[in-house]
């Protein structure tokens, strides 16, 4: 069983795809600030914004400076 090659061409858009994924998800994590989160975790407010802390601890985890 052999395997066919595969162009460069087809992988452009997968590639494509998944750096903006990754800049989308980096952008939320290290300069959001929460303002993309802040439906969700103004709505869990009333649960003393679990979320929030949560999210917030995970960035100064990576080493993102927040405050």
């Amino acid at each position: 069983m052999s395997a066919d090659p595969v162009s460069v061409r087809a992988l452009v858009w997968p590639f494509l795809g998944t750096a903006l994924l990754l800049f989308l998800v980096l952008y939320a994590i290290a300069f959001d600030q929460g303002a993309l989160a802040a439906p969700v975790t103004s709505a869990m407010s009333d649960q003393g914004g679990v979320l929030h802390e949560f999210f917030h601890d995970a960035r100064h985890l990576l080493g993102v400076p927040c405050h």
